[in-house]
C-alpha cells in the first residue's frame, strides 16, 4: 500500500496562500484527492485529480481559490490554496482513490497523517 506524507501547512492570515504537497512513497496511476477536518466535524472532500490530469474536481466552497495538481514523476500531489478564509482551517489529508465516488472518504484506501492548515482573521 501507498504511503503518503502531506506538508506545507501552517498559520496564516486571510487572504495568505499556501501550497500544500503530498509525497507518495511510489507510483500510482489512481485518482488522488484533498480532504480537510476541522475539529468536531467530518472529514470533507475538497478537489481530487485523475492521474491523467483530465477533469479535475473542487468542492464548491473551494472552487476559484484552490488548484490541485500532481507531478507523477514526482509522485506527488498539490494543493496551492489562495484568498484563504477562516473556514478552511482544518486538518488537510491526501487520499488515493480505492473505488467509488471522487468525493466519499470512504472511497479512498490510503491516508496521510494530515497537515495543520490554521487561518487566523
Amino acid at each position: 500500500q501507498v504511503q503518503l506524507v502531506e506538508s506545507g501547512g501552517g498559520l496564516v492570515q486571510a487572504g495568505d496562500s499556501l501550497r500544500l504537497s503530498c509525497a507518495a512513497s511510489s507510483r500510482t496511476f489512481r485518482t488522488m484527492g484533498w480532504f480537510r477536518q476541522a475539529p468536531g466535524k467530518e472529514r470533507e472532500f475538497v478537489a481530487a485529480i485523475s492521474w491523467g490530469v483530465l477533469n479535475p474536481y473542487y468542492a464548491d466552497s473551494v472552487k476559484g481559490r484552490f488548484t490541485i495538481s500532481r507531478d507523477n514523476a514526482k509522485n506527488t500531489l498539490y494543493l496551492q490554496t489562495n484568498s484563504l478564509k477562516p473556514e478552511d482551517t482544518a486538518v488537510y489529508y491526501c487520499g488515493v482513490l480505492a473505488g467509488g465516488l471522487y468525493y466519499d472518504a470512504k472511497s479512498y484506501g490510503s491516508w496521510g497523517q494530515g497537515t495543520q492548515v490554521t487561518v487566523s482573521s
